[in-house]
């Protein structure tokens, strides 16, 4: 399956601000069963992006504006291969645990073994895991597929029930939240009462007519992986309740959501900032042309093309972070 992803990304400020710097993860890997296969990236006011690869092998945007502007605005544009991945059954054998044990042993995995910002665990999270009985037992794969459902009907999907910084403990006390919610609350279990390696995806899910996704209403999307014995890296999606598959398009991996926001920077000014994001994902059955581009929508041409400085005069020069992107 190919699809093209267009994310566009505009902040709007109240005043002028004298300079942006900016990190953004939105160009999809290439590993396993997906290949990126063109990016690219637009900002507006017209700058030079530069790009780095991460220890976990994300590719990283970066640049830096430092004339004056009202606005930022940020569109990437990709076309991606997904491969079916390989069907994963509902159990292992009975001594996957001690095979789970010796990888664990034998790899690299110490930085999805222990807490991280988001993904720390609290009394509520340990009344919740004592409600699921979330604690080694059967096999490790069977006892994933359980606690994905779990989770998936013991929370509901509200979008904009919380913030892009939540703690779980926000979630966990409404029972409520997005994908990025239902991402951290698992992926803390999983580390802290079953002690296996597991990791935060931040993404994209490409939505059909026949699936009926609780996250429908966005294409960004968040999930984890869980590493197994025989198969590896493993992704679970509780907010679908879903095992990751094809419609499942990976830009990077972390700890958790605070390793991989897709924007994440600072601006130099007084100003308050307004955060605007759209995406869209298209599937195709054929293979695109490589060379042919994509059709671009009047109004995000307008976006990029008229996103220019304005002659207020210059505001105080004192930094402030920048609005990130919440995963839905």
């Amino acid at each position: 399956m190919f699809y093209s992803i267009r994310h566009l990304t505009k902040f709007l400020y109240d005043h002028a601000v004298s300079e942006s710097m900016m990190e953004t993860r939105m160009h999809p890997r290439s590993d396993q069963n997906q290949r990126c296969l063109t990016f690219h990236l637009s900002v507006s006011p017209r700058c030079r992006v530069f790009s780095y690869r991460d220890h976990l092998a994300n590719n990283v945007h970066h640049f830096d504006i430092p004339g004056q502007h009202r606005q930022l605005v940020i569109v990437a544009e990709s076309l991606v291969e997904v491969q079916p991945a390989f069907e994963i059954p509902s159990f292992l054998a009975p001594d996957a645990w001690a095979d789970l044990d010796a990888m664990i042993e034998q790899g690299d995995y110490w930085e999805f073994l222990f807490t991280s910002e988001f993904c720390a665990p609290t009394p509520l999270l340990d009344t919740l895991a004592a409600d699921l009985e979330v604690t080694r037992r059967d096999d490790p794969l069977m006892l994933l597929h359980e606690l994905n459902g779990r989770l998936f009907k013991y929370f509901d999907y509200v979008p904009r029930s919380t913030k892009v910084d939540s703690p779980i403990d926000d979630a966990l006390k409404s029972r409520q939240g997005v994908c990025q919610d239902f991402a951290h609350i698992m992926i803390t279990l999983i580390r802290t009462k079953l002690r296996m390696p597991c990791r935060y995806v931040s993404g994209y899910l490409a939505h059909r007519g026949e699936e009926t996704d609780r996250s429908a209403a966005s294409a960004t999307h968040a999930w984890i992986e869980v590493l197994m014995p025989h198969f590896g890296w493993v992704g679970f999606d509780p907010t679908n309740w879903l095992v990751a598959g094809e419609r499942h398009i990976r830009t990077a991996i972390g700890r958790d959501y605070s390793d991989v926001p897709p924007t994440h920077g600072m601006f130099r000014g007084r100003a308050k900032s307004d955060l605007t994001v759209a995406v869209r994902v298209t599937p195709s059955e054929g293979t695109p042309l490589l060379d042919q581009e994509m059709p671009v929508p009047e109004d995000w041409s307008i976006l990029v093309e008229k996103a220019q400085a304005q002659p207020d005069a210059p505001p105080p020069l004192t930094r402030q972070q920048q609005m990130a992107q919440q995963q839905q």
